[in-house]
């Protein structure tokens, strides 16, 4: 019973890390570049949440909407300004850039906010627990796994189903041949980022109102995992995103629960040693030369 408990907290724990690491495997999938400063839009959306419930009086939807909608606006700004420059320049370049982003946004913050910390309310989310075959589970936790399963569902309708994903998936192909088909690689860059950035706003809001305190820092960790989880999904590829974060936080949730939970942000890492070591594609991606 306890072991179907932690399975529910790590899906939820993990359902967090699957969300921010879409942003980081679709845009690596578009312009192969490991976008560092995804989790600092992380750490802008849970703040853009957390002013819109407690300043403007939202409930938590209208919170979680604002949110994703100002964090999609921040990444196409990011893209526009800091990467749509390097597009043909070296990819160490294009790395360097996402660090000195990343660290411009965390400490820009600092500089405008401060670095205190600040706590969620804690009535934004249902507090009724649940019981299910004898044990007690949280029903913040299987509120935060419905609402992040809606939004992955509804990423793959729009990668799937829509105009601008078909082109998404163009472009990702070959993208010099979707634009001699008409594509339009700008926009469909742009949209990449601003469809990433809403999801890693909406990850920030339910991390918020689940762990409560947020600070100007918080994005480096989460930021790292996600990262984690799209490698060991198959960087690149969305569903092995998904399956990464989930996976990731159910490790992390069965290692907290068996009493090492210093070991807690550590195991992520040796994760990402053995993925490296053992299957550097991930567990979805297959084996492709690429001359460097």
């Amino acid at each position: 019973m306890e072991l179907l408990q932690q399975f529910v907290n790590g899906i939820s724990l993990g359902s967090i890390y699957a969300l921010i690491a879409l942003g980081y495997t679709m845009v690596y999938g578009i312009v192969k570049l490991i976008n560092f400063a995804h989790g600092d839009v992380f750490m802008i959306g849970s703040f853009i949440g957390f002013y819109s419930i407690t300043v403007l009086g939202l409930s938590f939807f209208p919170a979680l909407l604002i949110s994703m909608a100002a964090c999609a606006i921040f990444g196409v700004l990011i893209e526009r300004i800091a990467y749509k420059p390097l597009r043909n320049a070296t990819r160490i370049a294009a790395l360097i850039t996402a660090i000195g982003v990343s660290l411009l946004i965390e400490y820009g913050f600092i500089y405008f906010r401060g670095a205190q910390p600040v706590a969620y309310p804690g009535d934004v989310l249902p507090a009724k627990n649940i019981d299910f075959l004898g044990i007690t589970i949280s029903g913040q936790s299987l509120f935060i796994l419905a609402i992040s399963v809606a939004l992955m569902i509804i990423l793959q309708f729009i990668v799937h189903k829509t105009k601008i994903g078909k082109a998404m998936r163009a472009v990702s192909y070959d993208a010099d041949a979707a634009k001699l088909m008409g594509v339009n690689v700008n926009n469909t860059i742009s949209a990449t980022f601003a469809i990433g950035s809403a999801l890693a706003g909406a990850a920030g809001v339910i991390f918020g109102t689940y762990y409560v305190k947020i600070e100007p820092l918080m994005g480096i960790i989460p930021g790292l995992k996600a990262f984690i989880a799209a490698v060991l999904g198959g960087i690149g590829i969305i569903p092995g995103a998904m399956v990464g974060g989930l996976l990731l936080g159910v490790i992390e949730s069965f290692v907290s629960a068996s009493g090492f939970s210093l070991w807690r942000d550590g195991v992520a890492f040796i994760v990402l040693i053995l993925i490296l070591i053992f299957r550097p594609s991930g567990l979805f991606g297959k084996n492709v030369k690429e001359k460097v």
